[in-house]
């Protein structure tokens, strides 16, 4: 096998684009910050850029991949998550304060607090799979409602106010869990994608995913009930919203309905997009979409290691990701080969006609 058709075989997989995205963003931050790679050991913990990439982008990872189904299944995305996100997060904290503004002892159960926070999150799947695979309205506009409503009632929760749990176990699940010196939020995503991972693996709910996505009447015609995975789908992906707002709320120790989860619904998206994926639906790669999200959190580290400001930091994030998708989209790509081939094409005239 020729390198030529080696190249074009690796460039063929699903997974090169993003993988080169990634690869790309991570030189620019070598070249940014030369020590971009060190990792050290303080106070027991590992410390450094990439430590911190793979931390903070747990809760992408974990949101990415519901929104991965999601997109596949339904044609179209929850908006939702991230006010999910700040829900799952008031109800915990609430229970675990006993409605106080600050306490330094749990109230009630722990395990309950999550339990509860976890249900909540699910309830809102129901709500968004309802409106979506029931009454058939567009994704975007069904799940506008939680968007809009979701940290209203957040605040609601917890009475408008921000609940601090001062407890060091409860710290635990967005910080670190004691003499393990990797951040709890990194086991955290790998669970969830491992537990996603087995699921698809040992049923069929994958396949009837994309069956569904890229043809639900078809899918119908066969026996799979298209109504009944849409609605799964969305309830998997508030639940994981749900396991994302709790470790957000663990790292800051409080339920703030204002800023947890805020416009992390539109990196989740994006995860999507610059794993490949279509958001049309259809056929997915839930690790096109991880890649997706470590480029972007390793995006957001680049640009706050060049002293962007954090209310500057979409401007610039937009631009690169335009960029990024551009260069993915069919259009382009179609574009290009035919650049190449217009260029082949004359060149091979040129030798013929040296050749006479």
């Amino acid at each position: 096998m020729s390198n030529k058709s080696t190249f074009k075989k690796i460039a063929g997989n699903h997974l090169f684009f993003p993988l080169v995205c990634l690869f790309v963003v991570l030189i620019i931050n070598v070249i940014k910050t030369p020590n971009f790679f060190a990792i050290s050991m303080n106070n027991g913990v590992l410390y450094g850029y990439v430590i911190d990439v793979i931390n903070r982008g747990s809760e992408l990872v974990i949101l990415a991949l519901g929104m991965t189904l999601v997109t596949a299944a339904s044609k179209g995305q929850d908006i939702s998550v991230g006010a999910v996100m700040a829900v799952a997060a008031a109800v915990g904290c609430q229970i675990l304060s006993g409605g106080e503004a600050s306490v330094t002892e749990y109230q009630n159960s722990l395990i309950l607090a999550i339990l509860a926070a976890l249900v909540v999150a699910a309830a809102c799947g129901v709500l968004n799979g309802f409106l979506v695979a029931k009454m058939r309205i567009q994704p975007m506009v069904a799940t506008l409602i939680l968007y809009t409503a979701g940290r209203g009632i957040a605040q609601l929760v917890t009475n408008g106010q921000i609940t601090y749990i001062r407890v060091d176990s409860y710290k635990v699940l967005g910080g670190y869990i004691p003499g393990c010196p990797i951040p709890t939020p990194i086991f955290v995503a790998i669970a969830a994608v491992v537990i996603i991972a087995l699921l698809f693996k040992f049923t069929t709910l994958g396949l009837y995913i994309e069956s569904v996505g890229i043809n639900s009447n078809a899918s119908r015609l066969v026996g799979l009930n298209s109504t009944k995975i849409i609605f799964i789908v969305y309830v998997i992906c508030s639940f994981l919203a749900g396991i994302a707002g709790l470790v957000n709320s663990s790292r800051i120790y409080s339920a703030d309905a204002n800023n947890i989860g805020l416009n992390l619904e539109m990196d989740a998206i994006l995860a999507v997009a610059l794993g490949g994926n279509l958001l049309s639906g259809g056929k997915f790669s839930l690790a096109g979409s991880i890649i997706g999200a470590y480029t972007i959190q390793a995006l957001s580290t680049t640009l706050y290691a060049m002293d962007v400001k954090a209310d500057q930091l979409p401007v610039y994030k937009a631009i690169v990701v335009i960029v990024i998708v551009t260069l993915q989209s069919e259009v382009f790509r179609s574009f290009i080969k035919k650049i190449r081939t217009k260029s082949t094409g004359q060149g091979g005239q040129t030798l013929n006609k040296e050749v006479q």
